[in-house]
């Protein structure tokens, strides 16, 4: 009887709530996921924070709040109905999140003025996430956007 005691004691202690790194990581996992590859926009609200704030390589495309986010990735699927983000390592440390992951699709539709080209992409993209209170509230994101314009044949 003591055995058993002593192996549900270290059962529950397997089961204990995970790290806040690793909800955090789970929290961006569930973004990329629910969010960019299913298109599933009701979560928005449970997921980033009302002050939310999304950075990006170009300083005049910052993005804004709930309804920021929900219309820039409206546009985004849109232009690629098709993206998937796949998420190939992360890191944690307290409230950061950093992910490396690989975005591609094909562009199908019009995106920041650019008409669709029916080509495909694969890029890659580091993402470091800042969460609070259990809600992503800023991110700055680094996309290949240069390969991306080449791969569409934008750029050459």
């Amino acid at each position: 009887m003591k055995t058993e005691e002593k192996l549900m004691s270290h059962a529950e202690k397997i089961q204990e709530p995970k790290s806040i790194e690793e909800r955090n990581k789970n929290l961006i996992r569930q973004v990329a996921e629910e969010i960019f590859n299913k298109g599933n926009y009701a979560h928005i609200d449970e997921i980033v924070s009302s002050d939310l704030v999304i950075h990006s390589l170009n300083p005049n495309k910052e993005i804004h709040g709930p309804d920021g986010a929900r219309n820039y990735l409206i546009s985004l699927r849109t232009a690629f109905p098709d993206i998937k983000f796949i998420i190939k390592d992360q890191f944690a440390e307290g409230d950061k999140v950093v992910t490396h992951f690989i975005a591609e699709g094909t562009h199908l539709g019009s995106f920041e003025g650019i008409p669709p080209t029916g080509k495909s992409f694969k890029v890659s993209a580091i993402d470091i996430d800042y969460i609070k209170n259990g809600k992503v509230s800023e991110c700055w994101s680094n996309l290949d956007e240069l390969s991306l314009l080449q791969q569409l044949g934008i750029l050459s």
